[in-house]
């Protein structure tokens, strides 16, 4: 195993430095507590904002006349960037989706008879939270998808090369990663931590050798995905165990903190953090904080309308969200946004 046969600069060397990155990472305690949270790092405002979408959307996959078509199981909590990209949130069944960069990421190419509808990859994470209600229910059907991704672009011209991080209620994780156009899931509450390149496998590894190095004297201190993939799994480690409710919620926010990136990063490093999420998955509350915000905000899902046939809303935020606490009721009514689309005709086999 890398972990056991590399010393650390040799480790370290295989690890990319990608400018876009992010971090994940969920909290178990006591009682069913189960709190994920997450940061998005990126160069230029993403435009984020959250949006409150009800069961019975019908949707396709934005990659032309082939995509997957499907109608909402479950109602959902949702944060875009640029509107046009599904990149974190929780359905009314608790499920989390989180979408992170990952370089090394390749889709299929499939053959002309290929029997699978293609989707674009910004609406990816809005599939799952529209149809699983546990990640156990996603993983087995996603092994066996009738679909298969298809990249676009960010509107900095960056393409969405993605793994999709979930979580849900039970404590259970599923990492899911396209790797030479195949499919690779790792299942199980232990995969609690993900950031970017490298691929997971690599992560794990790494995990493992700073497992044997321990951190209560050293760690890597940088914005690299890899020192953060190290400080936010020893963190998470050491929080104290026994914490249900504000606690728990406040060791999530503690280490999704520790992993962000400052602003004014060297350029072509690591992109500085924008924003953090914090799921509350027992109690269903979703937590928001800007960078640019002194404010957390919060929005509790029972205050939320998810029937069927209920208006889409928006909660519009702006590069500095000017308000604090509970924020479930400034959603607006809105049209829904319109997912980014593949803009070529590699969808059509």
């Amino acid at each position: 195993m890398i972990a056991r046969t590399l010393p650390l600069a040799a480790l370290m060397a295989l690890l990319p430095v990608p400018a876009r990155s992010c971090t994940r990472v969920v909290y178990l305690g006591p009682g069913g507590t189960v709190v994920t949270a997450r940061s998005v790092d990126w160069t230029e405002d993403t435009r984020t904002n959250l949006w409150l979408l009800p069961r019975g959307q019908a949707r396709d996959g934005a990659a032309g006349a082939r995509s997957l078509r499907w109608v909402s199981r479950y109602g959902s909590l949702v944060a875009t960037c640029f509107d046009g990209c599904t990149v974190d949130g929780m359905n009314e069944r608790g499920l989390v989706a989180s979408m992170l960069y990952l370089a090394e990421t390749e889709y299929p190419r499939p053959e002309p008879d290929d029997p699978r509808r293609p989707i674009c990859a910004s609406t990816w994470a809005q599939y799952c939270l529209d149809q699983y209600a546990s990640v156990d229910e996603a993983a087995a059907a996603l092994d066996q998808a009738p679909f298969f991704p298809v990249s676009s672009y960010a509107p900095d011209g960056r393409p969405l090369s993605m793994h999709l991080a979930l979580s849900d209620p039970s404590g259970d994780s599923a990492i899911l990663e396209y790797l030479g156009g195949r499919l690779v899931i790792h299942h199980g509450h232990q995969f609690q931590v993900l950031t970017n390149s490298p691929d997971y496998d690599r992560q794990l590894a790494l995990k493992a050798y700073w497992n044997q190095v321990g951190g209560a004297v050293m760690l890597p201190g940088t914005g690299r995905p890899a020192d953060r993939f190290v400080r936010a799994s020893y963190y998470l480690r050491t929080a104290p165990s026994g914490g249900g409710g504000t606690q728990a919620v406040a060791c999530a926010f503690a280490v999704i903190r520790n992993a962000s990136v400052p602003l004014g990063q060297e350029p072509g490093g690591p992109s500085p953090t924008l924003w953090r999420s914090v799921a509350d998955q027992k109690n269903r509350r979703y937590y928001f904080e800007s960078t640019f915000s002194p404010s957390v905000f919060w929005v509790d899902l029972a205050e939320l309308d998810f029937r069927a046939g209920a208006p889409v809303r928006e909660l519009e935020l702006g590069p500095a969200p000017a308000f604090a606490g509970a924020a479930a009721a400034r959603f607006k009514p809105a049209a829904p946004f319109t997912f980014l689309t593949v803009p070529w005709c590699e969808a059509k086999p």
